[in-house]
């Protein structure tokens, strides 16, 4: 398969361009394109061969669910089978946005979407070119992240034929992407909110909407075997294929470096700005991001994916604090370097 790489306007998506996705993704075949948090690989949610082209180029875990991608609050019926109160409200709020709520599904939601679970992860985009496309293609897209299973999220389109050229049959290059994390996701089929993903929406401001507490469940053990009821919970993700290892403090990070580069080894540093982090050898990559949650997720995934392809032997990241603004981006380093240390 070749894969066609179409640039789009970013805010002014071009409509001829859109209906050349729109024909692919109705024929079965597999587009990628821009949403505000990353770029997606998107197919129709109700073809079930569709769904799991998904799977087949991601390599991923069928017990690992997609998200299903509507135009507005109006469209999810055509795969959820309720519409809670709180879902009203998190999406007058929200949506568009970077919130995904899971839901009891339909049953023209084929099994392959939901990784084999009874309920279906809903999210409404923000991106113009997402938005433009939903809309021309009038049905539901289930779009996961345009990468390998397990590894570096895109937030280029580059970044998408690193892994999956080859593999899609079409290509939405809108540039980067604007959030650069990936969305919330809060699991409305249980009796109490629980938030299976953190994202760059805060629980503070989810449960000030509410008007009620919310608990933490992405934290929680797996079930081996059992269907998820979100992506991102697996232990190993967001991983590059430089092997990543997270440190408390730049200080500890520069011991660690130093015993690599006594072997010979040339690495990869992301420190904090916030503190000392001048490079003790030519033989480290330097690249500081800033004490800024929402900066640093911009620009997250892209630094890794620039270390990543440097030929370096580890990428060593300093771990932000552990408070509330930074759950998103702990929650993903933690995630990437599960076995590397």
């Amino acid at each position: 398969m070749q894969t066609q790489v179409l640039p789009v306007h970013a805010e002014r998506p071009e409509p001829e361009i859109i209906q050349k996705a729109v024909e692919i993704l109705r024929r079965g075949g597999l587009v990628a394109f821009p949403t505000e948090t990353v770029y997606g690989i998107g197919a129709n949610a109700l073809d079930a061969e569709a769904a799991q082209s998904i799977f087949n180029a991601k390599g991923r875990p069928a017990r690992n669910p997609l998200i299903v991608h509507v135009p507005n609050a109006e469209a999810v019926e055509q795969v959820a089978q309720s519409w809670p109160k709180d879902a009203a409200i998190l999406a007058e709020h929200f949506w568009p946005g970077p919130m995904t709520l899971v839901l009891p599904k339909k049953s023209c939601v084929p099994a392959t979407v939901t990784g084999g679970g009874h309920t279906v992860a809903v999210r409404v985009p923000a991106h113009p070119v997402a938005q433009a496309l939903l809309r021309a293609v009038e049905l539901p897209i289930a779009a996961p992240s345009a990468n390998r299973s397990s590894r570096l999220s895109p937030t280029e389109a580059k970044h998408v034929l690193r892994d999956l050229e080859g593999m899609i049959h079409l290509l939405l290059d809108g540039g980067p992407t604007t959030r650069g994390i990936e969305s919330t996701v809060i699991d409305l089929s249980v009796p109490s909110p629980l938030i299976l993903r953190p994202g760059m929406i805060s629980v503070d401001s989810i449960e000030k909407v509410l008007g009620k507490h919310v608990e933490l469940g992405f934290k929680q053990r797996l079930v081996p075997g059992q269907p998820l009821t979100s992506p991102g919970l697996l232990e190993k993700h967001y991983s590059p294929y430089t092997p990543l290892e997270i440190t408390e403090t730049n200080e500890t990070g520069r011991q660690r470096i130093e015993e690599l580069i006594r072997k010979g080894l040339r690495v990869g540093w992301v420190p904090l700005a916030n503190e000392e982090a001048s490079a003790p050898s030519n033989k480290v990559i330097v690249m500081p991001l800033p004490m800024d949650p929402v900066i640093y997720a911009q620009k997250f995934y892209a630094t890794l994916h620039t270390l990543d392809l440097l030929s370096t032997a580890r990428i060593f990241v300093t771990l932000p604090p552990d408070t509330p603004a930074w759950m998103a981006v702990r929650d993903r380093l933690l995630r990437a370097s599960h076995n590397s240390n």
